[in-house]
């Protein structure tokens, strides 16, 4: 007797059942299994993009791929559950590996041809390391461009490797207890940095020894982060015309750096030595307000879920609308191991073809990693509408700028001369210089131009 079940129902019993241990059961249940059943009665998926799952892989034959990931390993364990279910003779293996040496490891291990990762999860800081390893998707790049527009910034020769599947950007996050304490209302919401620094101060509180026990705000180890992207309320872009030049050093990135450091040495808000980390510091109470990217939104539901807490977006310096607010950065999808066998790469496009056109994947996607959606049908989701990002800046993410891709070294430089300044006392102009300097040496190596320019409101 035919099987008929809806993928809808699938998906909705997977993702609020699948964990590590059912994923491992699920694989090993599929292992060897031949499927011979191509018509499985569940209707076609997607807008443009479209996926028929009723159509046999690798001929029915069983087959395994092994799938790289560094995080969410419970969420991506549940898409490749929902793959299998339809196509039982397929095994997705999902590999988890440290953040920590992952994009050193994934470029030796893609060399392995069919022992490597088939699919592998990819940060686009770090494309100029696996590109030359990855196969273009076999999907019309206008159909994918349709469904997910921010996918037009990543075409490269007529083709698509990666793209993104949700939008980040980054936030204050504020304690709600912590906040009624203090007298506040959503009313004392600051539109300027301004209000923002009088409302920081009626938050922070010290001991009868003046030491701080409370950060209005912290900022510590995303100091540099916040850094890149206020400089565009600076009046500065973070590179150059011909996108080829970070502007680390430049006038708009300097006022924005030294900006930040008055928070903490003028006003008082917050402090260099009140721990290094800020996450964990909220999760503590110690303060009440950080800034962090939509991540956050999942890190706070597994370390501190009763934790009551708002957000709201980045103040401007007069209340009205900036150039741009700040930057986003676009989460990627999985990547094709071009050394695959053809068998593991024709498992890989159909999965791929499956994780775009599936809309109960990308609502989980973006839940899971607290972001707007990039396949823009989805931006009114009932199932979106309510969280962080969507709520807080949703309705003008045009407003935020997308410089690129940008290769790791940018973060990494700007991270050290941030902390150069923030914790050694270096010269914000030395310490911003040096990191230019470098960033220089680097981007000259490698084939990068920043997609800046396409910003909507962009000015050089």
């Amino acid at each position: 007797m035919k099987r008929i079940l809806s993928l809808f129902l699938v998906l909705t019993l997977l993702f609020s059942l699948a964990g590590c241990a059912k994923g491992k059961e699920t694989a090993a249940a599929s292992e060897g299994v031949t499927d011979t059943q191509a018509d499985k009665g569940l209707e076609i998926m997607g807008e443009n993009v479209k996926y028929d799952p009723n159509r046999l892989v690798n001929g029915g034959e069983p087959i395994t791929i092994d799938w790289w990931i560094w995080a969410s390993e419970e969420l991506f364990r549940s898409i490749a559950d929902a793959y299998e279910e339809i196509h039982p003779n397929v095994t997705i293996n999902i590999i988890n590996n440290p953040w920590d040496g992952y994009f050193t490891k994934l470029p030796l291990a893609l060399q392995r041809g069919e022992e490597g990762p088939t699919l592998f999860n990819v940060h686009n800081s770090y494309e100029n390391l696996v590109l030359n390893y990855m196969e273009p998707y076999d999907i019309d790049t206008k159909e994918l461009t349709a469904d997910y527009p921010s996918a037009a910034s990543h075409i490269m020769d007529g083709s698509i490797y990666y793209a993104d599947y949700g939008l980040s950007t980054g936030m204050i996050y504020y304690n709600k207890d912590l906040w009624k304490e203090a007298g506040l209302t959503d009313n004392d919401i600051p539109a300027t940095w301004e209000d923002f620094i009088e409302v920081a101060q009626k938050l922070t509180e010290y001991d009868e020894n003046g030491r701080m026990v409370r950060a209005g705000f912290n900022y510590n180890n995303y100091f540099y982060s916040l850094a890149l992207g206020l400089n565009y309320q600076f009046g500065d872009n973070l590179f150059s015309a011909d996108g080829r030049t970070c502007l680390a050093d430049s006038d708009g990135m300097k006022q924005a750096v030294s900006f930040l450091t008055g928070l903490y040495e003028e006003y008082h808000i917050g402090d260099k030595d009140f721990g290094t980390d800020c996450e964990q510091s909220f999760y503590q109470e110690q303060s009440a307000m950080v800034f962090v990217w939509g991540f956050f939104v999942g890190n706070l539901k597994d370390n501190a879920p009763d934790l009551e807490y708002g957000t709201f977006e980045l103040p401007t310096r007069d209340g009205g609308t900036p150039y741009a607010y700040y930057r986003y950065n676009g989460e990627s999808t999985p990547g094709i191991n071009r050394n695959a066998t053809d068998e593991q790469k024709e498992v890989a496009q159909d999965f791929m073809r499956f994780f775009f056109a599936n809309d109960e994947v990308q609502i989980a996607l973006s839940q899971d990693g607290g972001l707007i959606p990039a396949r823009t049908s989805l931006m009114d989701s009932e199932e979106l509408k309510d969280t962080p990002i969507v709520k807080t800046i949703g309705d003008h993410i045009d407003r935020y700028a997308w410089p690129g891709a940008m290769p790791s070294t940018v973060e990494n430089n700007m991270k050290i001369a941030t902390e150069d300044i923030l914790y050694n006392g270096k010269d914000v102009d030395d310490a911003l210089k040096t990191a230019a300097d470098t960033i220089s040496i680097d981007l000259a190596n490698i084939d990068f131009t920043s997609s800046e320019s396409l910003y909507t409101y962009y000015e050089e």
